[in-house]
């Protein structure tokens, strides 16, 4: 930056140098910022897209398993996925709604994802081909989830940590459940060991690549640790997954696909192979297997939906309305009284 550069910028008022310091201390005793606390637009800005972009994926995340609710093979297996489907609901609400404190309205960003300018979750742009799939999603995806997530109950923008703590005790039934599917798959039939075994083989890659790109190629990874958004690096977590899936895959009498997995004694974790960066990066960018498909469905939902928004507007107007009439009638009686 050049002198005339530096000259050019303006002052930080006394109000913001108090901010940040207010900010810089709170964050330094690893405490809580709240909404009407002042924090940095860098701050607000990585929060508010990190937040939305969750809420995104819990709700985009709701098709795969949606679609498999009429085909489940018992009554049983429909009302747990139901169940299921409905909490993802629930997490994207709260999502929303801590995103919404940062000072973006959740109108504006819902239209950034249905406009393509949001990203969501890669692992929702796969398809969930055999009932074995919500198994593999239960156990894979929500166990990876589960890793990612429960250090953010800690973070440090308060109405983001405390969402978290809910919504990571709903994620563990979730990965039981899968758990419970896989289980019961692989310890029937050949042919139904079989079908969850090809279901942990496609979604095991996607699964660590939940995690983001390496920590050397990740834009924001070190700035959210510095914040105390995040706690660990993605690929700190990423380790941390498959120290944890590989006992548990030993459990389910399945093999995870990899070839290069083993345990190193002297890091005291499991090596495992490159993952497909490309393939991500691919998925990521709207070229995946059903990025289309996705996109298309939420933005029919949303359209579908518009007498229930509108429904919503005019109730809450009409409440509005009559709560004014009845505040205007208490004053109007108590002017009577008071001048009887």
């Amino acid at each position: 930056m050049t002198a005339p550069d530096r000259l050019a910028e303006p002052a930080a008022s006394e109000e913001e140098r108090a901010g940040q310091d207010h900010f810089d201390r709170i964050i330094a005793e690893d405490s809580r910022i709240e909404p009407r606390d002042w924090m940095p637009a860098a701050y607000r800005k990585t929060l508010t897209r990190q937040v939305s972009q969750h809420a995104h994926s819990e709700i985009i995340g709701m098709q795969p398993e949606a679609n498999w609710i009429t085909r489940a093979p018992s009554l049983k297996r429909k009302s747990i996925l139901m169940a299921k489907v409905q909490d993802e609901a629930g997490h994207g609400l709260y999502l929303y709604s801590a995103a919404e404190t940062l000072g973006t309205p959740r109108h504006e960003l819902n239209q950034q994802l249905l406009e393509g300018r949001a990203k969501y979750s890669s692992i929702f742009n796969y398809p969930a081909r055999t009932w074995a799939d919500m198994g593999a999603i239960g156990w894979l995806v929500d166990g990876a989830a589960i890793c990612n997530q429960v250090p953010l109950c800690r973070a440090s923008y308060g109405p983001y940590g405390r969402a978290m703590v809910r919504i990571c005790k709903e994620e563990s039934f979730h990965q039981r459940q899968g758990w419970e599917i896989l289980y019961e798959l692989s310890h029937g039939t050949p042919e139904q060991k079989q079908m969850a075994q090809d279901a942990v083989n496609r979604f095991y890659g996607p699964a660590l690549q939940m995690f983001g790109p390496p920590d050397g190629d990740s834009p924001h990874s070190q700035q959210s640790m510095a914040w105390n958004i995040k706690r660990f690096s993605n690929d700190e977590l990423r380790q941390r997954f498959v120290d944890m899936m590989v006992p548990q895959a030993e459990a389910l009498g399945l093999t995870l696909p990899d070839p290069d997995l083993k345990w190193n004694e002297e890091r005291g974790h499991y090596d495992y192979g490159a993952l497909d960066w490309n393939e991500f990066k691919t998925v990521l960018s709207g070229a995946g297997p059903c990025n289309v498909q996705r996109m298309q469905r939420r933005r029919q939902a949303h359209a579908e939906g518009a007498w229930v928004r509108e429904a919503a507007v005019a109730y809450a107007a009409k409440m509005a309305e009559r709560a004014a009439e009845q505040t205007e009638q208490t004053e109007r009686t108590d002017r009577q009284l008071i001048g009887a």
